[in-house]
């Protein structure tokens, strides 16, 4: 089951009222979505995006008790402008962005989100997406490989995992996340020589947890895609209007605080996080993938 993350602290900076209206930028499930439309209600709209299909499906069925007051588009948060232009959705209060992916991703997509299933090396978030994990790791030269791993997941093994990587492959392609993470494992110097063999799945999940992260982003264009996103969510909210990201790794976390930092001394915003918010431990206990949460918020002045 998804549990949104950080959900309290999402509803105390976006502050919901009665009649604003709000876009979820990666809807999901609508975890966070149905408590912002509870709290804008009777009459307050919002636009969901998610770039997965399927789970604008799921937000359209999670959501049909709010359907007069709803708008989920399978798309990007990187356009948000040109969509609040097609939809015409104006007046936005406030804007949320959780740049994780869903718990749905990992239990049930089937497509190599998670390192302690073995699945298809995918990574997509839109299967209208050409490039996937298999791709880069069996075509990229190792040079890029290399860049990958260590730019995406500041892997200090990058250019030993990139190595095994391309070693691997020409004996038969790489197609599956178990095959990956033995290569990963034994690019690591204290597992090599196949004493890495012994390892327990969590373990070689552990190992490969960086390398995984790197493709992922890799694929999906995530940090591209949240710069061009920042600027152009600041410019379609009203003044008075509130912005909270979520990030999940050290890459997307700076680049959220630099934008914020910027746009202060330009006097565009107020920031209202001075430090990021992190999850309680009650909530990591109940939901461990909120351990690595970052909020940051800002309201437009």
């Amino acid at each position: 089951m998804h549990i949104p993350v950080l959900k309290k602290e999402v509803l105390e900076y976006l502050n919901p009222k009665t009649g604003e209206n709000f876009i979820d930028c990666t809807i999901g499930e609508a975890g966070h979505s149905s408590e912002i439309l509870e709290r804008s209600s009777p009459n307050g709209k919002l636009l969901g995006i998610d770039l997965d299909k399927s789970q604008v499906e799921r937000s359209n069925n999670s959501l049909a008790d709010y359907k007069n007051r709803i708008i989920i588009v399978e798309d990007s948060y990187k356009n948000i402008k040109q969509i609040v232009e097609d939809k015409k959705f104006e007046k936005v209060d406030g804007i949320l962005l959780d740049a994780g992916f869903s718990s749905r991703h990992i239990d049930d997509s089937g497509r190599g989100f998670s390192f302690r299933k073995d699945e298809p090396l995918d990574m997509r978030y839109s299967l209208d997406n050409d490039l996937t994990a298999e791709k880069i790791v069996n075509e990229y030269p190792e040079e890029e490989i290399e860049k990958i791993l260590k730019y995406f997941g500041e892997e200090k093994f990058s250019r030993q995992i990139s190595k095994n990587i391309v070693k691997a492959r020409q004996a038969k392609r790489i197609k599956s996340t178990f095959e990956l993470s033995d290569i990963i494992a034994g690019a690591i110097p204290m597992f090599a020589k196949n004493k890495h063999r012994g390892l327990s799945i969590w373990a070689k999940a552990q190992i490969g947890a960086r390398s995984f992260q790197a493709l992922r982003i890799a694929v999906n264009n995530e940090l591209d895609s949240l710069e061009k996103f920042l600027p152009d969510a600041l410019e379609v909210l009203e003044t008075g209007g509130r912005l909270v990201v979520i990030s999940f790794h050290s890459l997307e976390d700076r680049i959220v605080k630099n934008f914020f930092q910027e746009n202060k001394k330009l006097n565009k915003l107020e920031i209202l996080t001075k430090k990021p918010i992190v999850a309680t431990d009650s909530e990591i206990l109940e939901n461990p993938r909120s351990r690595s949460a970052k909020l940051r918020a800002i309201i437009k002045i």
